[in-house]
């Protein structure tokens, strides 16, 4: 079955984008659930809105140590040294740092549930504005660098960024992948980029998703010598079948 232009007329009508990418995760954490070796295990990951960090608040034990005066060892006189405040080399109005995120991440529990892939299904949001596209990007470049293998899949045809391409930029490889040449708004690429020998290496398998056309199948690496398939025309037929979507 083909792809649907979820933000249009006439699929748009029968069920939200969100929708789809919500739901998509899971379905693909089932198939991976009949896939994957022994030893690893697949979880979604959806998060909407801003991520807040916990107030951290600051104890003083009873049997904290003193100085030597017999004051407590916060400062001189048993208090904490205060800032004296001066103007702030930059002072500016952001919006909230709100982070959109429907993925699939892949772990190894026999090595304590470490991290080895990441499917990222890129939303609107992601494309957003050039500050999201960029971390997007920097979320993709340091998965890599860690030896975390990242499959990015981008059903988004209303906002015409490709950040696939920009994530070769960003790593200095603009233009080692033909994409690069006239990027395409919708496409699925998987990525690895770890020591091959004595040397660094990246590889990347690129294609082009089209609207009324089926989806491709990638590898999704879970070692440096084992892949599996990561069939995304059954999952997204699934998704589309479980959501009502024709």
């Amino acid at each position: 079955m083909p792809l649907r232009d979820h933000f249009r007329l006439p699929t748009s009508k029968q069920t939200s984008w969100e929708a789809l990418h919500g739901g998509w995760p899971m379905v693909i954490v089932q198939q991976l659930r009949k896939t994957l070796p022994s030893g690893f295990t697949a979880r979604p990951s959806v998060h909407l809105g801003a991520f807040y960090e916990i107030d951290v608040s600051t104890y003083e034990a009873d049997d904290a140590p003193t100085s030597p005066n017999g004051k407590s060892g916060h400062g001189t006189n048993g208090t904490a040294a205060q800032w004296n405040a001066t103007e702030p080399s930059v002072a500016v109005e952001v919006e909230p740092d709100e982070e959109y995120e429907y993925a699939v991440n892949i772990y190894d529990t026999e090595r304590e549930r470490t991290l080895v892939a990441a499917i990222e299904i890129v939303s609107p949001g992601n494309k957003d504005r050039l500050e999201k596209r960029n971390s997007f990007v920097a979320k993709c470049a340091a998965l890599l660098r860690q030896g975390v293998s990242v499959c990015v899949v981008d059903l988004v045809t209303i906002r015409h960024f490709n950040l696939y391409t920009e994530l070769m930029t960003f790593i200095g490889q603009g233009r080692a992948d033909p994409m690069s040449e006239n990027p395409p708004a919708t496409y699925a690429a998987s990525c690895r980029w770890g020591p091959r020998g004595d040397k660094s290496r990246l590889e990347t398998w690129s294609r082009v998703m089209a609207v009324g056309q089926p989806l491709p199948s990638l590898p999704l690496w879970l070692r440096a010598d084992l892949a599996i398939t990561l069939d995304l025309e059954a999952t997204y037929e699934q998704a589309c079948y479980d959501l009502w979507i024709e």
